[in-house]
């Protein structure tokens, strides 16, 4: 990935380094079109990272104690944390095994009263199914809040995640598809006043300086990484057909060994695939046969939300979220990352025949 940027982020540093600009100036604005146009999207703004661009999304929509907001059981904890942080009580629905996202199909069964938002998850770069999470939205009358970070491009319906929800989150973490060189994050959205609101509560709730509107945050997305950012995004298609090429070598190797649950795809979607997970209940010992040869994995997540310490005070316990227990106890993420060629897919694959006979 690097070595197709060529000599364009040192310029984009020297650019910094000289017009002594730091804070809400020219790269962040020029960053902030440049992703909107590229996501479909009328808005765009910078934030310091991908939680608390959610947790802005939530105070942006007014949302706190006594609101519920439905969360998936299955995803990375900063969801769950957002939600905390401006009160609201976390509400999880277990996903659809097949694709590991919230399954819209158990959505109504959790809305109650005091619901205010759904906050789907678009996890390991695969859409969710927003034309039916949009749809029982709208029936409730309750908000949507994307969580974007791991599907920078996906598509849902020929419609791109980050465009659905009245707010929608993303993450720039160096990891992500689009990753800048520290934390970084940003809201999109279709709706002006939201836009606004955002502006405000990033920057001290203040449109002009030493004058506060709102109780705001610190929050604003930093100018050297929105410049970089904006070197990287024309790059993001190339990347993605990479991922999507990799993805298809791995399924083309993998597909016949028994005893590994393989990605499904869903026929409405077009996967970036973040991460290749793959499912088996010798997971561990699979890992750890990589380890041997050199080959690192990642466990995507080891533990879900509600079994975290953090969350004790919920009083769920084991059994209570099957399905995301689950996927926690066996998943396996494999090598994914622009620039893996298919003789080292192979080589993986190879070792996977191995250790499952």
């Amino acid at each position: 990935m690097n070595a197709d940027l060529g000599e364009a982020p040192m310029e984009a540093f020297r650019h910094f380094w000289e017009q002594q600009w730091y804070i809400l100036g020219h790269s962040v604005t020029q960053f902030e079109t440049e992703y909107a146009r590229w996501n479909g999207t009328s808005f765009c703004v910078g934030v310091a990272n991908g939680l608390d661009a959610l947790h802005l999304a939530l105070r942006a929509l007014q949302i706190g104690p006594g609101d519920e907001v439905l969360v998936p059981s299955n995803t990375y904890i900063a969801t769950w944390l957002a939600v905390s942080q401006v009160g609201a009580r976390i509400v999880p629905v277990e996903p659809d095994i097949r694709t590991y996202n919230l399954d819209p199909g158990l959505l109504e069964a959790a809305i109650g009263p005091a619901t205010k938002a759904i906050l789907p998850v678009h996890l390991y770069g695969q859409a969710c199914d927003m034309t039916a999470i949009m749809r029982i939205a709208e029936k409730h009358g309750l908000y949507v809040v994307e969580d974007n970070a791991q599907a920078h491009g996906a598509v849902h319906a020929g419609k791109m995640t980050g465009s659905f929800g009245h707010l929608n989150a993303t993450s720039f973490y160096p990891t992500k598809n689009l990753g800048a060189l520290g934390d970084a994050g940003a809201l999109t959205t279709d709706d002006p006043a939201l836009a606004e609101q955002i502006r405000l509560l990033r920057n001290y709730g203040s449109s002009r300086k030493y004058y506060n509107e709102v109780p705001g945050y610190n929050s604003r997305l930093d100018e050297l990484q929105a410049a970089l950012l904006s070197v990287k995004l024309p790059f993001l298609e190339k990347w993605t057909a990479q991922r999507r090429q990799i993805a298809e070598w791995y399924h083309a190797h993998l597909s016949d060994i028994e005893g590994i649950i393989l990605p499904q795809v869903s026929d409405t979607t077009a996967h970036v695939w973040h991460q290749y997970v793959i499912r088996t209940d010798r997971r561990d010992e699979l890992a750890a046969g990589l380890a041997a040869e050199g080959i690192g994995t990642m466990i995507h997540y080891p533990l879900p939300p509600h079994l975290q310490q953090a969350y004790r005070e919920l009083g769920y316990q084991r059994g209570d979220f099957p399905l995301a227990e689950t996927i926690a106890d066996t998943c396996l993420s494999l090598p994914m990352y622009p620039g893996l060629t298919e003789e080292e897919v192979t080589r993986i694959a190879t070792l996977q025949h191995g250790l499952h006979r």
